[in-house]
């Protein structure tokens, strides 16, 4: 069983000689299955572990904080080679990832941060939440220009890094805009159903949504569920209630197809190939990579083709 560690220059240089090029065995605790991206994520995490020989062992946390607790230490105790961790929410990681270090069983990050000290994870493979946000704010402030617009926000699961920063970037993309206000702002979960729900009760709070302009959501997959909740309420959602949100999954792109979703900006589900070549690199001769390795993103409109898009993307596992 390979032992590392990347908390002493010493101690990684007296093992980089007995190091495999590539770990064996990789534990991922996943947050669970609440978004068509969550779900590609995996799909992804697998081909690329079964790509490379990785034998990775999977544990579903279903939301739920404890439950990925629970599934690091029994990886600590199964003495995986390392650790993928795609953490719910932000805070109260400490203690698990004093532990996984303690085991010298470098944690990488993926697609979300943690609130703890960089000396207890090796890498955060992610986008650029903040940019996410504000690319949809700049969009949206562009397509009302000047007129007045109310904004509904639906945000991620609370206190999750992307909620976080996925509404930072937006209230900057829309700062200086003082035309664009948002009126009211309501977590979602990241799920079709809670979005549905949610924007069931903007619309009823806001004259049936004649005072809404816009919706912003922090991911598809509660668009789609208010896109639903809009034409249920007698309205043309992309239309009377235009709608932005970030993911760039399948299903927005059959909504924006048919003019119900104006804009997403992707989130590549693709960690893992990154995270497992910082791996590699690392156990073969410790090169520790930055701290955060950064994936592209990219503004998708009507006039992207979407369903040409729909086409490519719908076989990867969403």
């Amino acid at each position: 069983m390979l032992r590392k560690t990347f908390w002493g220059t010493a101690a990684l240089a007296s093992l980089v000689l007995a190091a495999p090029s590539v770990a064996q065995t990789i534990g991922f605790s996943q947050i669970g299955s609440e978004s068509g991206w969550r779900a590609a994520e995996t799909t992804l995490t697998h081909q690329q572990a079964e790509e490379r020989g990785i034998d990775l062992k999977f544990a579903d946390a279903q939301q739920k904080q404890e439950n990925q607790i629970k599934a690091l230490r029994s990886f600590i105790a199964q003495g995986v080679d390392a650790i993928l961790l795609a953490p719910v929410v932000a805070t109260g990681w400490d203690a698990v990832l004093e532990e996984a270090k303690e085991a010298e069983i470098p944690v990488v990050l993926l697609d979300r941060t943690v609130d703890a000290p960089e000396d207890l994870y090796l890498t955060a493979v992610t986008s650029d939440l903040v940019h996410e946000g504000a690319v949809a704010g700049q969009w949206l402030a562009k397509a009302v220009g000047d007129e007045p617009c109310n904004v509904v926000e639906l945000q991620g699961t609370t206190g999750s890094s992307p909620a976080i920063d996925r509404k930072a970037g937006f209230e900057q993309g829309i700062a200086g805009h003082d035309n664009i206000k948002i009126i009211r702002s309501q977590t979602g979960d990241f799920t079709r159903t809670k979005g549905k729900e949610v924007m069931e009760s903007f619309l009823k709070a806001e004259d049936g949504g004649k005072n809404i302009c816009a919706l912003y959501a922090h991911n598809d997959d509660m668009a789609v569920g208010a896109i639903q909740a809009i034409k249920e309420a007698g309205l043309k959602p992309g239309d009377d209630i235009l709608v932005v949100s970030i993911d760039a999954v399948p299903d927005i792109f059959k909504s924006m197809a048919e003019g119900e979703a104006n804009a997403t900006v992707e989130l590549t589900p693709n960690m893992a190939g990154p995270a497992f070549d910082a791996l590699a690199a690392y156990m073969k001769d410790g090169t520790v990579p930055p701290k955060w390795i950064q994936t592209e993103s990219k503004l998708y409109t009507q006039e992207d083709d979407p369903m040409a898009i729909y086409e490519q993307k719908k076989g990867l596992g969403y």
